[in-house]
C-alpha cells in the first residue's frame, strides 16, 4: 500500500460522522423535468402534463426520482473553506461506484428549490482505491421531510 492511500485512508477515517457537503439551492423546474422525461422516456403524465398533474394525487407535477437521484451529486457545491470535497494528496480521481440504498419519501413539485447534504458514514481500502459511503439527504426548501436519501458509494482512485 502507497503512503499516500494510507494517509488518505488515515484522514478519511478521522472525518467519519462529519458533515461532508452542503450544496447551493436549485431550483427543478418544469422545463428540467420535460427534457428529463424526454431523455428517459419515462413520459408518465404525474411529471409532464401540468394540468392533469395539478389535479392529480400532488397538486402539481412532480420531479422523476431519478432525476433527483441523478443530480443530487452535482449541484453547485458551497464555495467556502470548510468544504471537504477537495482531492487528496496523490487522489488521481473520484468515481461514482454506485448506491447501497435509495428512498424517496417525498415528491419533489416542479418549481422547488433542492439541496443536499452529505455524511461521510463508511471508508474502505479496495486495493489501490479508497471505497467511500456517504449518505445524502436532498431536502426541499420549506419542507421537513426530505425527497431523497441515499448512501452514495465512491471509489477514490490513487
Amino acid at each position: 500500500m502507497s503512503n499516500e492511500l494510507q494517509n488518505a485512508f488515515e484522514i478519511l477515517t478521522g472525518r467519519i460522522g462529519e458533515q461532508t457537503s452542503q450544496t447551493e439551492w436549485f431550483e427543478i423546474t418544469q422545463e428540467r423535468i420535460n427534457d428529463f422525461a424526454d431523455v428517459t422516456l419515462d413520459q408518465q403524465w404525474i411529471h409532464i402534463d401540468v394540468e392533469k398533474a395539478n389535479a392529480g394525487p400532488f397538486g402539481a407535477p412532480i420531479a422523476h426520482g431519478q432525476l433527483t437521484l441523478s443530480i443530487m451529486g452535482h449541484l453547485p457545491r458551497v464555495a467556502d473553506a470548510s468544504n471537504k470535497q477537495t482531492a487528496l494528496e496523490g487522489q488521481k480521481l473520484t468515481i461514482n461506484y454506485g448506491f447501497d440504498k435509495v428512498r424517496f419519501p417525498s415528491p419533489v413539485p416542479a418549481g422547488s428549490k433542492i439541496r443536499t447534504t452529505g455524511t461521510l458514514k463508511r471508508v474502505e481500502i479496495k486495493g489501490a482505491m479508497i471505497e467511500t459511503m456517504n449518505e445524502l439527504v436532498v431536502e426541499i426548501e420549506g419542507q421537513e421531510k426530505p425527497c431523497c436519501v441515499a448512501e452514495s458509494l465512491g471509489r477514490l482512485v490513487f
